[in-house]
């Protein structure tokens, strides 16, 4: 059975899609590739071991936790933590540990979560 789905953008919803998409853009050392509907989504150039990301210009500010969030993979926490702080990104303060797993939970500037694990060896 063919699947159903043929590509798999994800979206974030954000006041100021322009500082939003150039932040995920560093995060994920790429770059935008187009603007569709005058500007209202802005679509970040994908990459084969990533999902395309996509931010909508919204008029609301983003209330409450999100119920999905992105989990990215660092070799180095502190450093991951530094650029993403740089950026103009937040992180919570906590290190956790799962089952051996390592993980810090971050904040885009409009307060959109996300992890980074630590993966590999720093």
């Amino acid at each position: 059975m063919p699947a159903i789905a043929r590509f798999l953008y994800i979206t974030i919803d954000a006041q100021d899609a322009e500082r939003i998409a150039d932040f995920w853009a560093a995060v994920l050392d790429t770059e935008r590739e187009e603007e569709l509907d005058e500007g209202r989504f802005l679509v970040l150039k994908g990459r084969p071991d990533l999902p395309a990301l996509c931010v909508q210009r919204v008029p609301e500010p983003k209330q409450g936790k999100v119920r999905i969030h992105l989990d990215l993979g660092a070799a180095d926490l502190a450093d991951a933590t530094t650029r993403i702080e740089a950026l103009g990104g937040s992180w919570d303060g906590e290190d956790r540990i799962l089952d051996g797993v390592e993980w810090r939970t971050f904040a885009d500037p409009e307060g959109h979560e996300f992890d980074i694990l630590r993966v590999g060896s720093a």
